[in-house]
């Protein structure tokens, strides 16, 4: 069994004409990167993408939440528990959640930052008081308060945490005993090419005009790009089984983090581009040394047509890069992963994409060949 074990996901997947994740003035987010502008997406952008695609196939009890509320979700269900009225379950709520030292925010009720939970957590809370919620709604202010403290809330927080939080983490600054260090890290997604900033000028007809009225009755402008992306993210299995406390939920997560990492999109004017598409190539790469991130691959910008003539088209040529830079990586450290597989839509590279990651697969035979080295790896007695 290894003391730490590595899953890298590289992808590579075109984007038309959009707006992903836009900046402070509204546009595409970019980059410098080998000296020339790159689009970008934010890790944060497609991370919480990757958080909500990865939840749409939990069962609800098992999700995960980030947010202010958390007072507002409590309440909610020591209401619904409890057959408590919404003003005595909001007091039981309150005194629930003084004890942990949250700082409160602007609005009413509110915390000064988003608290990551899962939705199981919340309810094991809740399994506290659900028998005895009225007798503890009837004490005066400074008894609840006892109780409460008594309770130890806290601890349902720093145990039993869902795939969400186990992966994702949790950071809370002020009370570093709720802090979970993250076992999947998600970089920046980057063209793998020079990209340029374009400008949509639009203009919207209001549909009630009379025959005589002109103009519009509404115009703008939206910044919009596109571009071949290198995606990576990468998840530490040794620490999400420490997270999570169990081999099978922790292999189960890994593989449902990959399907929701490829399969995830975020939706920033996803009405005006319709720009969801799904990956051209995704590789999956065990390693029991360290996660190695291979956008060195793009460092000089792919080219519209590869001038060694191996590829035309820059999804096809970024995916030759990225065969080459992996080989060029493992021959140079002389390191050799645990694992290396690929699901690609390329005819062209595709000598170069089998020599570095192997034959073709469809993406479901990827995950379940990943799954079944995972558990030879950590299920070994």
């Amino acid at each position: 069994m290894p003391d730490h074990q590595y899953v890298d996901f590289h992808i590579l997947q075109t984007v038309p004409p959009a707006n992903l994740n836009r900046d402070d003035q509204g546009n595409p987010k970019e980059a410098y990167f080998g000296g020339v502008r790159r689009s970008r997406v934010s890790s944060q952008a497609w991370k919480r993408a990757t958080r909500i695609e990865f939840d749409r196939h939990l069962p609800k009890a098992e999700q995960s939440t980030r947010t202010k509320q958390i007072a507002k979700q409590l309440t909610g269900r020591i209401a619904d528990r409890t057959g408590l009225d919404q003003e005595q379950a909001q007091r039981l709520a309150d005194a629930l959640l003084e004890p942990l030292g949250i700082k409160g925010g602007r609005k009413d009720r509110d915390t000064a930052y988003l608290l990551y939970y899962g939705h199981g957590q919340l309810d094991r809370i809740v399994d506290l008081v659900a028998d005895r919620a009225a007798e503890l709604a009837a004490l005066p202010d400074d008894a609840l308060a006892a109780a409460a403290k008594d309770l130890k809330v806290a601890d349902k927080l720093k145990t039993g945490h869902p795939m969400g939080v186990a992966l994702f983490g949790r950071m809370v600054a002020d009370i570093p005993s709720l802090n979970v260090d993250a076992a999947a890290q998600v970089a920046h997604a980057l063209s793998t090419h020079r990209v340029e900033l374009e400008s949509d000028y639009y203009t919207a007809v209001d549909d009630v005009n009379e025959r005589d009225e002109t103009g519009a009755g509404m115009i703008g402008n939206i910044g919009f790009n596109s571009a071949t992306l290198y995606r990576y993210a990468t998840v530490g299995v040794h620490r999400l089984i420490d997270n999570i406390g169990s081999v099978d939920a922790a292999l189960d997560a890994v593989n449902r983090f990959g399907r929701a990492f490829a399969l995830s999109m975020p939706t920033g004017h996803i009405n005006a581009f319709a720009h969801r598409t799904r990956p051209s190539l995704v590789a999956v790469v065990v390693r029991d040394d360290q996660p190695v991130n291979l956008v060195s691959a793009f460092e000089h910008p792919v080219p519209a047509t590869d001038p060694s003539g191996v590829a035309s088209g820059v999804a096809a040529a970024s995916a030759d890069r990225l065969a080459k830079e992996y080989l060029r990586s493992v021959q140079q450290w002389g390191d050799q992963p645990v694992h290396a597989a690929v699901s690609h839509a390329f005819d062209e590279a595709a000598e170069s994409i089998t020599r570095a990651f192997g034959p073709n697969q469809t993406f479901d035979q990827t995950m379940d060949g990943l799954n079944d080295v995972l558990a030879r790896a950590w299920k070994q007695s």
